[in-house]
């Protein structure tokens, strides 16, 4: 079994459990980016540095369901995550928060071969034994965990067509029904009673990214791609490969490198968009119309 990591019941006891009674915060910096959490570097008095996010008190299962994600990757030896410090919530009925504490990465130049090593250590992560991440069957992860700022089911399955239609579309179909009408909820219905005209099961099960797009790679202090923000599950590899490609891609040789460590089944063309749909109806849920003719061309696409 992987590592789960601390979870303190308040911001001075995971200072003092990670750190001893003598470290305090002596700075703090707000960090740009992300629209689901407050994200910090703390300078601790020892001169190190940690990551934070925060979230409200409510939240607390995002970080909870990160941490097993981040801990999951990091378990199979394949490619880096920042490590886990602790997970915790600070009490207070008007300012107690949620926190996640993690390794702060400090920049770096990316390596010559930063792509080509990427695409190649990915291909090892899909590789990897998935066995340890689900409850005994093919699909799915330990627990239900978040897409974005959304929930996202993982109830196992030894069907990766089943899993796909059932804790992946239809629900994203239901949370956005009020964006169609009539005509599309026919194409709907018939999309996900025939998914397994256009769906194949993989060869093997796949521990993902889930969430694998530009912004959730950073270069690491040591100038090789590491995986962050992931909303892991096991399913086909597939999967994550489509979603680098929905916000523009990454560079040709990321393929070519991956591809050369990890061939594709056939056809993987034509099922990427299908496997996009899901990630476009989350983006329909959480930010609105925008994307719902992006989502209509899909439907077209296969129906």
């Amino acid at each position: 079994m992987f590592k789960t990591p601390p979870n303190y019941s308040s911001l001075a006891e995971a200072l003092v459990s990670l750190f001893g009674t003598s470290i305090s915060i002596v700075h703090t910096d707000r960090l740009s980016g992300g629209d689901i959490n407050k994200a910090y570097a703390l300078t601790l008095s020892n001169g190190k540095k940690i990551f934070m996010k925060a979230n409200a008190k409510e939240n607390a299962s995002f970080f909870t369901a990160e941490s097993l994600a981040l801990s999951a990757i990091e378990s199979t030896k394949t490619i880096k995550t920042p490590e886990i410090l602790c997970t915790g919530t600070e009490p207070g009925e008007e300012v107690g928060y949620s926190f996640l504490f993690l390794e702060y990465i400090e920049s770096s130049q990316k390596i010559k071969n930063y792509w080509e090593l990427f695409g190649r250590e990915l291909a090892d992560l899909h590789k990897a034994n998935t066995k340890r991440f689900t409850s005994g069957k093919k699909f799915g992860f330990l627990q239900d965990n978040f897409i974005g700022a959304k929930p996202q089911k993982n109830v196992d399955s030894d069907s990766w067509v089943d899993f796909f239609r059932d804790s992946r579309l239809a629900p994203k179909f239901k949370n956005t029904d009020s964006f169609f009408d009539e005509n599309d909820r026919k194409k709907i219905t018939k999309l996900l009673d025939h998914l397994g005209d256009f769906l194949v099961e993989p060869e093997s099960p796949s521990l993902l990214h889930g969430d694998l797009w530009n912004g959730n790679v950073m270069c690491g202090s040591d100038g090789k791609a590491w995986l962050i923000d992931p909303a892991s599950y096991v399913g086909h590899c597939e999967a994550d490969l489509a979603m680098t490609e929905l916000f523009g891609g990454f560079p040709k040789e990321f393929y070519k490198a991956y591809k050369e460590a990890n061939p594709l089944q056939t056809g993987y063309e034509e099922r990427r968009d299908l496997y996009n749909l899901y990630h476009l109806l989350n983006h329909l849920e959480m930010f609105g119309s925008g994307y719902l003719n992006a989502v209509k061309s899909i439907l077209r696409e296969y129906m």
